[in-house]
Order: C-alpha cells, then structure tokens, then sequence
C-alpha cells in the first residue's frame, strides 16, 4: 500500500483533464501534518512532475476536448495572422499539444485545501484526538495560522454535534454554535457542522441552526455533514436547505463510518442526496445517473455493499 506522500505526489503530478478546478482536500490531524503536507507539495518543482503526454501519442482514444476560451475564461485566440493558413489541419503532434496544455492548465487551476476537525463533547474529543476541546482549539489555530501563511483555504469540522456517543444525543446546541464562531474567528473559511452519529433529527437540527444563526454564523460559512444511520439524513438536509444551508458533505455510496462511534454508518450517500435535490427542483450541476454508476462501481471494488438507494434504483431503470 503506497504511503501519503506517495499518494500525493501521484495525485499532483497526474492532474485529470477537467472543465472545472479541483480542490484536493487533505485532513490534517494536528501542525506536523500540515507541515508534512507541505514539505511533500513543496517537492513537486517544476520539472519534476511526469511527462503529461506518455502515451498519448500511442493511444487511439478520443482525447477530452479542452472547454471553449468563454467556458474557461480565457482571452479570445488572436486572429489569424497573414503567414498562417486557416484552412490548415491539426495535426497528431498538435493534437498532443493541445492535449498537454489541458492537463497542465488543470494542474496549474487545482488547489490543495486541508481541513481541521474539534468536537463538541469532551468525550469524544479525547476519544478521537486524545485532547480536551480547548486543547484541540489550539491545535487549530496553529494549523489555520500555517495554512493562511501559505494562502490555503481551511475546512473546519465540529464533530458529534447532534449526538455523542459516549454523552448521548443531548449536545449542546449553545457549545456547537460557540465552537463554530471560534472556528471561524481564527480564520476557518467554512465550518462542517457534523451529526457524526446520525442521532439527529429534524427538529433538533433545526433548533441547532437557529441558534447557530442567533450566534451570529453566517449561512454562507456553514455546511452540514449527516450520517444515515437512522435514516434521518435526508430529512435533516431538507431541514438545513429550507433554513438556508447551501453546502451538504455526502459520500458516493453511502461510503465512511466512525471508528468511535459504534453502528455509525457513512455519511448520505450523494445519490440519494442529489435525487433528493433534484426532486424539491434544486439545481446541484450533478448527473445522478453518471453518480449512480460510480457509486456501483467504487462498492464493487471495495467488495461493499452499495448503500445508495436512489443510486440502485437509478441504475435499475437504466438497466431493464
């Protein structure tokens, strides 16, 4: 099995081909691993990264077509000069070209994020991070501090906030709302509010976002991050969407779990949350069908059980 490092530079130095930029997102538990983070980025010179046209010249695959200068927000090409032939074909070798320009405007679009995570019961703080929550604040804000310096977006979790395994489901909306704005005091740019349990219900997430909202956190610095464990996942993102939430964590599959919290299962799956969406006439830019066989395919390999049930039901009609 290939270690972080390896995995990382594998990651940024073969950057797909796509219309839009990617954030890859690493979890960092505490300074050393941002640090480590950095240091294994920071060796990615120019130069070393592999040649993004191996192969290509050998393939007969079609190749994905680079997205228009307007799609892009590129300047416009300029126009055709008198030593140029307009009527002149592509050939192989540009079409190669072209195909290295698109990998390398990618590489050069992606950006590297990391995320932070606290709790909002000391149990769990200690259980998951060996720390008290003041404690883990500090550690925080030592990563949010490096992670500004170096001009990384930062993603902060508060875990457990709608029920604690070791405390119960009775978290404190007042502590999750005083733990967010801390969060977002030192620099967080978004806060995951996470039922890690998925204790949570409909109306308990609704009285945690309106006291979140009576703190004074801003919708717009907020997601939410349900587990299905109870099947109350969906109900409580309709509740969050009809509050004004946004920004939703899902997992193709229904993939994750907690090691800390005994029978948790993944978080929603994103095909269920997406038909979901699409039903109350949201508009996520999210094919369910090509979701949906993602989510098949990735339970395949990890020998799992699909847990997505818009996701099987998708691709039931699709196959019949």
């Amino acid at each position: 099995m290939a270690n972080s490092a390896d995995i990382l530079n594998h990651i940024l130095g073969h950057p797909p081909s796509t219309p839009q930029p990617i954030a890859y997102n690493y979890l960092v538990p505490n300074l050393k691993g941002l640090q480590n983070l950095l240091r294994t980025a920071d060796e990615m010179k120019p130069g070393t990264a592999p040649d993004f046209s191996q192969s290509i010249e050998d393939s007969d695959a079609p190749l994905t077509p680079p997205s228009s200068p307007k799609e892009q927000g590129f300047a416009a090409p300029a126009p055709i000069s008198s030593t140029q032939d307009p009527n002149e074909m592509p050939s192989n070798t540009s079409r190669v070209n072209d195909h290295v320009k698109v990998k390398a405007q990618s590489a050069s679009r992606n950006q590297l994020e990391v995320s932070l995570f606290t709790a909002a019961t000391e149990a769990f703080s200690k259980a998951n991070t060996n720390c008290t929550i003041a404690e883990s604040l500090v550690r925080c804000k030592e990563i949010v501090a490096l992670a500004k310096s170096r001009n990384i977006r930062v993603r902060g979790y508060v875990s457990v906030a709608l029920g604690c395994p070791y405390e119960g489901p009775d978290v404190s909306p007042s502590k999750v709302a005083e733990i967010t704005a801390s969060l977002l005091e030192m620099g967080v740019d978004e806060v995951s509010v996470a039922d890690t349990t998925g204790m949570g219900t409909a109306p308990r997430t609704r009285d945690l976002l309106k006291t979140l909202s009576a703190a004074g956190v801003a919708n717009q610095d907020l997601a939410l991050h349900f587990h299905d464990t109870y099947g109350q996942a969906l109900v409580n993102a309709v509740v969050g969407l009809e509050h004004g939430i946004r920004t939703f964590d899902s997992s193709v599959g229904g993939l994750g779990g907690c090691p800390y919290a005994k029978g948790a299962t993944g978080n929603v799956a994103t095909e269920d949350l997406v038909y979901c969406l699409h039903s109350l006439g949201a508009r996520t830019g999210v094919n369910v069908e090509q979701m949906a066989e993602i989510g098949a395919w990735i339970s395949t390999e990890l020998g799992r059980e699909n847990d997505s049930r818009a996701g099987k039901a998708v691709l039931a009609r699709l196959r019949s």
